[in-house]
């Protein structure tokens, strides 16, 4: 059977510079995968074309047996600004979108669903309010509600909690966790952040340095599920993949750049299980 979606020989070219290429992956449905990778690897931009906002250079994304050749509400995003419309109450941000999936809908229809997803989000008492009465977090929280609230078949989350004080982020980790534990929701989501990936994603994938990047590696996440943050440093093998991954970035990202280990790449990444 084909995988839910399928990344073929992606790559990215400005005039003669090459962002990346070969890149190819595939996710199956209700997979949580970060990908990780230093500035300039080209994360953002495989991102905005699995979004259908940019087009590759080469190669194709299919999601669910389609093609992706624009933007469309079977996926939703998030940014790590919340871009949220200003003079909109919150409840009001999540509907826009809500109309836009399901034109037909009442005001009552409307409403019933947006709250369920301000609720799922933590944001009950706040519908009302305007961005410049909410918090960085609460932002980013309206912008989570809004995205999973069209019923996307893939979210796609580009840093979404970069700019957010530590307390705040865990905080929505945690909510993000729960959310999509209970929707089995698909998600490929950016970060730089090496314990969120352990603690969010079945999988981590790992780009090499830009330009010229490619995807590296798969690593398996070895923790089990449901990973808890107070708990999860605890597990025999979590300092065992996090420091896989701290390597890669230090060092073996450095050697597929200067071309010591690019005779070693091959179309598909390097798949590595540390059961």
């Amino acid at each position: 059977m084909m995988s839910f979606l399928q990344v073929q020989d992606l790559a990215k070219r400005y005039g003669g510079t090459t962002v990346f290429e070969r890149v190819n992956f595939t996710m199956e449905r209700g997979e949580f995968v970060c990908i990780i990778g230093h500035s300039g690897c080209g994360k953002t931009t495989i991102l905005n074309i699995l979004a259908g906002l940019d087009r590759a250079t080469e190669g194709a994304v299919v999601m669910d047996n389609r093609e992706v050749a624009g933007p469309s509400l079977e996926r939703g995003v998030v940014f790590q600004g919340h871009a949220l419309m200003p003079w909109l109450s919150a409840m009001n941000n999540i509907a826009f979108a809500v109309r836009s999936r399901w034109p037909d809908w009442n005001r009552i229809q409307v409403q019933t669903h947006c709250q369920k997803f301000i609720d799922l989000v933590g944001l009950t008492g706040a519908e009302h309010k305007k961005p410049a009465m909410l918090s960085g977090g609460m932002k980013q929280r309206v912008g989570i509600a809004r995205a999973f609230a069209i019923q996307p078949k893939m979210l796609l989350l580009d840093e979404p909690f970069g700019a957010l004080d530590a307390l705040t982020r865990g905080t929505i980790q945690d909510e993000l966790l729960r959310i999509c534990e209970a929707t089995n929701q698909t998600v490929f989501m950016i970060t730089h952040d090496v314990d969120e990936a352990i603690l969010l994603a079945d999988r981590i994938l790992l780009m090499s340095n830009g330009p010229g990047a490619c995807l590296a590696e798969a690593v398996i996440n070895p923790l089990a599920k449901p990973r808890d943050r107070h708990s999860i440093h605890h597990d025999a093998q979590y300092y065992g993949v996090r420091n896989h991954i701290v390597d890669f970035l230090v060092n073996r990202s450095k050697r597929y750049q200067s071309g010591e280990l690019r005779s070693a790449r091959s179309p598909s990444a390097k798949i590595v299980n540390l059961r």
